[in-house]
Order: structure tokens, then sequence, then C-alpha cells
């Protein structure tokens, strides 16, 4: 199965709907004006995500959840240490927050988790409306892990469906000139062995072959 321009920019269409629903809710949720864009939707082998992350050792802050209904899999919210305090200390209002430590304030990691909620929930309604497909997603997690193992109970039995993933690259920037510079993060889904043909289908992904 492979992308081509005019599949890639399906996916990057539901992606820009999904971003722009969660600058709204997180605009709201900040009480100041947010933006969000998807400056890149690609196709990247399993060893190009870890590249992209910055190495499998790459310590990171991760939402996780998992989904189900017509497919079901896994979709992660990946983002650097630093931008993930940054988010964390303007959503508590608190400079002294900070992720380098076990993580033990549950106000700190409610906040994280309901980025999470924010950022995959409008992407999986964007999919769901663009695609008719039932998704349901679960609880998110937060963990602060290497990025190696993190993703890597998410790839078992991925691979013999497909070599590739989608990655989505989302930027958040505070629209009031208030932020130093533009929050990055990573956002892709991966859909269980089962679900992938499914999934890419209903998309607009056919197989070419």
């Amino acid at each position: 199965m492979k992308l081509n321009f005019e599949q890639l920019d399906v996916l990057q269409e539901i992606a820009s709907i999904g971003a722009a629903h969660s600058a709204t809710a997180l605009s709201k949720l900040l009480e100041r004006k947010i933006m969000m864009n998807v400056p890149e939707v690609r196709a990247v082998s399993f060893n190009e995500l870890t590249e992209a992350m910055g190495g499998a050792e790459k310590e990171v802050a991760c939402i996780f959840l998992r989904m189900n209904g017509s497919i079901s899999g896994s979709m992660y919210f990946i983002m650097e240490m630093d931008s993930a305090e940054f988010f964390l200390r303007e959503f508590a209002r608190n400079s002294s927050l900070s992720l380098r430590y076990p993580l033990k304030d549950e106000y700190a990691r409610s906040a994280l988790i309901e980025l999470g909620n924010i950022l995959m929930g409008s992407y999986l309604n964007s999919l769901s409306e663009l695609t008719n497909l039932l998704i349901i997603p679960e609880v998110p997690e937060f963990t602060v892990d290497m990025f190696g193992a993190i993703i890597s109970e998410g790839l078992i039995g991925l691979s013999n469906a497909a070599d590739f993933a989608v990655l989505i690259r989302t930027m958040i920037m505070g629209g009031d000139g208030l932020q130093r510079e533009p929050l990055q993060g990573h956002l892709f889904l991966l859909p269980d062995h089962d679900s992938f043909e499914s999934f890419y289908r209903a998309a607009g992904v056919q197989d070419e072959d």
C-alpha cells in the first residue's frame, strides 16, 4: 500500500479541520487566542518515525489513547519536554511546574490529559465526520518516557499490515504575541492490524497495486 499526493491531501484536510476545532477549544480553556496549523502530513517508515522524534532514546511527553468502534487502534500526541512544560505552565499559570521529575501533581497530570482530550478528540471527530466511521475514544493516559519504549507496543503486529505510518506535525501558537515560539507536537494514529485497511480505505487511501 502506498500513499500518493491526493491521498495525503485527504489526510491533511482531516488533520487541518481537527486542528481548527482544537484551537477553538484551547482558546476557551486558556482564555487567550490560540492558533493551530498542520504544516506537514507525510507517510514515514517506522525507522523514520523514530528519527522524527529525535531517536528511540529521546525523552518525550506522551498523551496516548485507545480507540474502538468501526476501527480500533492507538493514537499518540508527543511533544518534546520543553514544549510540554511550557504548555503545562501556561495552562496552570504556574512557572514552577516541571516534568523533569516524577509527576506527582494530579493537577499537572490532569492538565496534560485535558490537552490530549482536546487535540485527539477534535482529530477523531473530524475523521469520523469525513469517513462516516464510528470512533469511540477511551480516556487518555499521560506518560514521560523514551520514545522507543512508548511506541514499541503500538507497533506490535502493525508491521504485518504495512511498512509505514502517517505522521501529522502540529504547531500550536499564541495569537496574542505572548508565546515565545510555536509549540511543536507530533500526532499519529496506528490502527490495529485488523483495522488498518478499513481505516485507509475510509480515508480515501486505496491500494494501487
